[in-house]
């Protein structure tokens, strides 16, 4: 009995060890200044620390926007370059500091709007805007992007690109034709199939999207009309049915919309939605029941927020500004899904990507 109290002990003790290594890191894309910031999230205040500030190698000219993606054992960082020349950089993430080193470059095919790795981890997706295309790339476990292996072309102002949780199908929004794409995925040679796409309203302009954390449903968000659009998702054939629009824009706007980023917490309870135009975040909650939004306002935000991201707590709501040249930080009220600011940090320059990686 005394030997079980002991290891009984023991274990309670590696666990709270375990919890109390486990540190959050938050990287930032700086495309001006050809920069990824590195921070780390404190956890109980949602106060940021710096860590470091990591210069993309082998830039000659930035583009206008640097995306970025996390492999799912969060061993490795990519960020694309959308100008010259166009690359995927590979930086291996250290498990206990958070910093990077770079590993290696490998080509895009394009400039890339949106670059994401498929739930294996072995294959790095990406979506052109400019070029109207989407690209797969097979990644070594070294970390390394190959040359594209597919090239899909025609799809106009392809703009994000994301597979389901259970790496079956790949969706893709493009805005030119207001369709997202469906593709049969194939995990063990990373050869996407096309499928049924699902049409928005005319000159909606499908931009980002989210898969809810329940895997029926996924949130799209409109760029051109900065409304959210939710359709029912079959993950057994990847079919979409649209069930709901409605606007993230502040009811007094008149303006042209250019709504940008989209994200949902962990827990599926809030839905947020950056719009540029009016520099503002909408805030939705979800029924879990039937997965509809309803709004529970806006509020100001950093000066044409690009980009927003979500802590794995859902307590932290991260926005970016591309003019503002910072970050602001807001707490999610758990019950009422309220944002409030909490602090502003400056960035580099034109910072307009954000991943936060929990890490042991």
């Amino acid at each position: 009995m005394l030997r079980l109290a002991i290891l009984v002990v023991l274990g309670a003790a590696t666990l709270m060890a375990s919890a109390a290594s486990a540190a959050t890191f938050v990287y930032v894309g700086n495309t001006d200044s050809n920069e990824i910031i590195v921070l780390r999230l404190d956890p109980q205040s949602g106060d940021l620390a710096p860590v470091e500030r990591v210069t993309i190698p082998g830039v000659t000219k930035p583009g206008n926007s640097t995306p970025m993606a996390v492999s799912p054992d969060r061993k490795f960082l990519y960020a694309g370059t959308r100008g010259e020349p166009q690359i995927a950089a590979g930086f291996a993430i250290d498990p206990t500091r958070g910093t990077l080193k770079h590993v290696a470059s490998g080509p895009l095919a394009d400039s890339m709007a949106y670059i994401a790795v498929d739930r294996t981890g072995r294959y790095l997706l990406a979506a052109s805007y400019p070029g109207h295309k989407i690209t797969v790339s097979a990644i070594s476990p070294a970390g390394t992007v190959q040359a594209p292996q597919q090239v899909l072309d025609g799809h106009p102002n392809a703009h994000s690109i994301l597979s389901d949780a259970a790496n079956r199908f790949v969706l893709v929004p493009t805005l030119g034709n207001d369709l997202v794409n469906v593709f049969a995925f194939d995990a063990t040679t990373g050869r996407l199939t096309p499928g049924t796409p699902a049409k928005l309203k005319e000159k909606a302009g499908p931009r980002h999207f989210r898969f809810h954390p329940n895997g029926k449903l996924v949130y799209v968000l409109g760029e051109l009309d900065a409304a959210v659009y939710v359709f029912d998702y079959d993950a057994a054939t990847g079919q979409l049915k649209e069930k709901q629009r409605i606007s993230a824009l502040p009811a007094d706007f008149q303006d042209k919309p250019s709504a940008a980023d989209i994200h949902i917490t962990p827990d599926g309870k809030f839905l947020y939605a950056s719009e540029r135009r009016t520099s503002t975040l909408a805030g939705f909650k979800i029924d879990p029941a039937s997965g509809a939004l309803t709004s529970i306002g806006s509020v100001p935000t950093e000066k044409q927020p690009r980009a927003f991201a979500i802590d794995s707590s859902g307590r932290y709501l991260l926005a970016v500004g591309q003019l503002s040249h910072a970050m602001s930080t807001y707490r999610i009220d758990p019950s009422s899904g309220a944002l409030t600011k909490l602090k502003e940090y400056p960035m580099g320059k034109n910072p307009n990507w954000i991943e936060i990686v929990d890490l042991q």
